[in-house]
């Protein structure tokens, strides 16, 4: 009788070990799901593409229960989901202007390259506006009789010095002068050496380029004569361009150069980079009686062109207090939220109070403090993620 429920035990406790392991199986795998940056509500338990835009899923990984509000990415899944984050600090959170304004060049960045000495243009190697060009780029080809009679004089003072060999004469000098003037006509170093080793003046010379960046006007053609200081092309740096709006006399008072402002272009999404106020003109159009302001903007990829719409928002002459971006904060029927930082590398959210400020940033008034990271974009793919993982009642034990 006793082996009989000594047997019975034991076929108890196998059946329960044999049911508990299939849940501790699925309880590890249900510690990392796939999710899509853009569709955030898609979780899948294996990796693919996302089943409404077709994006490759990415993984992310869920903490131990002891961390439950704690979110952790690798930094694949940081630069999939597009998480990007800003440092809590004092912003001006006061009114603001939106301009409309014109994508120029940047004049201070212009360069201009002119005729060394008078002759006829051959041949032209720079035929359009809109070709980059860089330094020793080859230009034009000239016939100078001028620079043919100067390359002869080179050549006679190294003649000289290797047959005549006077002690009277300073050879040396006559064949700096002679490279001197070669030079000050455009020549370059490198093709007073193949000259020197040729020995022989041909009937054009091949002028090269003394600047870079994107031709914006040619000024010759092909037959043309040019004067010594006469235009050949300019150039424009496109990397730097400026935008140029009008503003009201009443309103110049509120800005001042290097004031950091944004600027849209609806050509490009209306995707907002940071300008800098480059100038304000201290005269007034005499017809219209507005001002001219120009704000500086980066364009390192070339993606900005001269001519394009753009949106400048300026804002106004209000104090700078703790702000946080409005597109770090979470509302609902609950109350506000956002994702920090954590020193760890996790986010983790965290309840905040906020008053009313301008489109980009919100006045602080409880839950952050300056130095504090939040996450500015991808807010709502941690939130999916901790929705899933936890319930949707994330604030319910949260303080500020």
């Amino acid at each position: 009788m006793n082996k009989n429920l000594l047997l019975a035990l034991m076929l108890a406790l196998v059946f329960a070990a044999c049911k508990q392991k299939p849940h501790q199986l699925a309880k590890e795998q249900s510690k990392a799901y796939y999710t899509c940056s853009m569709h955030p509500q898609v979780h899948e338990e294996q990796p693919g593409n996302c089943p409404i835009c077709g994006m490759k899923l990415i993984k992310v990984q869920l903490t131990d229960a002891n961390n439950a509000d704690e979110i952790t990415l690798n930094a694949t899944q940081l630069q999939l989901a597009g998480i990007q984050t800003d440092t809590i600090r004092e912003e001006n959170t006061g009114s603001e202007k939106t301009l409309t304004g014109t994508v120029t060049t940047n004049e201070n960045i212009a360069s201009e390259l002119s005729a060394r000495l008078a002759g006829r243009v051959q041949q032209l190697f720079i035929r359009t506006v809109g070709e980059k060009i860089t330094i020793g780029q080859p230009v034009y080809a000239i016939y100078s009789e001028d620079l043919q009679e100067a390359e002869k004089e080179y050549l006679l003072a190294r003649q000289q010095q290797k047959v005549l060999n006077n002690p009277d004469v300073d050879y040396s000098q006559l064949i700096s002068a002679a490279e001197s003037k070669l030079k000050l006509w455009g020549l370059s170093s490198s093709q007073i050496k193949s000259l020197a080793v040729s020995q022989k003046v041909s009937a054009t010379t091949t002028i090269l380029s003394n600047v870079s960046g994107t031709v914006s006007e040619i000024a010759v053609h092909e037959g043309d004569y040019v004067t010594e200081g006469m235009t050949v092309l300019k150039t424009q740096g496109l990397n730097s361009l400026w935008v140029e709006a009008q503003l009201y006399a009443s309103e110049t008072g509120n800005y001042k150069e290097n004031d950091i402002v944004f600027v849209s272009f609806p050509d490009q999404g209306g995707e907002l980079i940071k300008g800098k106020v480059a100038f304000i003109n201290p005269e007034l159009s005499e017809a219209s009686k507005v001002d001219l302001i120009r704000i500086s903007i980066p364009n390192p990829q070339g993606l900005i062109r001269p001519g394009m719409l753009a949106y400048i928002i300026l804002s106004g002459n209000g104090q700078k207090t703790l702000a946080v971006p409005v597109s770090a904060i979470l509302t609902d029927g609950k109350g506000s939220k956002v994702w920090v930082k954590n020193a760890n590398g996790s986010f983790s959210p965290k309840m905040v109070k906020t008053g009313t400020g301008n489109q980009h940033y919100a006045p602080v008034l409880l839950g952050l403090k300056a130095g504090d990271i939040v996450v500015s974009s991808g807010a709502y793919l941690l939130n999916s993620e901790a929705i899933f993982k936890n319930g949707n009642d994330q604030m319910g034990g949260m303080k500020m």
